[in-house]
């Protein structure tokens, strides 16, 4: 199975989710849910697995709890894959 991991940086607060474009090798994206009690960091991970047409479950955090800079695993797809996905 594929497997990549995807480097994010997340602005929690926002009006709406959504991808804003790449910061160098980062994805950013904004996401409405607080950063609180590790709202933000779900809802995160399930926002990308819907926009890359995952299970939910296919898209984990692996760092970056607590910061704004995270690493998402993502299974099923290789990082090219995903690169082209949100170009």
């Amino acid at each position: 199975m594929e497997h990549c991991v995807l480097q994010i940086k997340a602005v929690p607060n926002s009006a709406k989710d959504e991808i804003k474009g790449w910061l160098g090798d980062s994805l950013k994206v904004r996401i409405q849910a607080p950063p609180t009690d590790g709202k933000a960091n779900e809802r995160l991970c399930a926002f990308i697995a819907e926009e890359l047409s995952l299970p939910k479950g296919a898209v984990t955090l692996v760092l970056g709890a607590s910061a704004r800079q995270k690493r998402l695993s993502i299974q099923g797809l290789s990082e090219e894959q995903v690169m082209l996905r949100f170009v």
